[in-house]
């Protein structure tokens, strides 16, 4: 019965099926942001490779003046920092951890994005031996309402 069950999985998931039995996690499918930045910024290209180290596939886009973009995906003054990026349709905006992200992913909100307004002193691009801001991640909808998804 086993061997029926399997033949009628379609491949991509045969894998996960066979996990299942044997108790073993499938490998997550890489996500893919697109981050634009200035090509100067050094703690975007920090924030970059904390993305990296956390899984995602990330293509930059370096730019000279970021305003057009922000303004194109709605990030208000209020909640800018250096660098805007896109993910699945969400916009991410600023130092927000790999793993705030990767909940928004997979909670799914009705909001536009996720933003660390300004430029948090410890969070992902930011760090400082031995200090760290408490700071927290916004989400945003389409209106400019903002409440607070996640504290740091």
């Amino acid at each position: 019965m086993l061997r029926n069950t399997l033949a009628l999985v379609v491949a991509g998931t045969v894998i996960t099926v066979a996990s299942a039995f044997i108790g073993v996690k499938p490998v997550p499918k890489p996500v893919a942001i697109k981050v634009y930045k200035t090509p100067e910024c050094g703690c975007c290209k920090a924030w970059v490779k904390h993305l990296r180290a956390n899984g995602f596939v990330v293509e930059t886009m370096d730019m000279p003046d970021l305003s057009l973009v922000k303004q194109k995906y709605g990030v208000k003054p209020a909640l800018q920092s250096c660098h805007t990026a896109v993910v699945n349709g969400y916009v991410i905006e600023g130092h927000v951890p790999a793993d705030v992200v990767t909940q928004m992913l997979r909670e799914k909100p009705a909001i536009v994005g996720i933003a660390a307004p300004g430029m948090p002193v410890g969070s992902p691009g930011m760090e400082v031996p031995g200090y760290k801001d408490a700071y927290n991640i916004l989400a945003f909808d389409k209106a400019g309402k903002t409440s607070v998804y996640a504290r740091r």
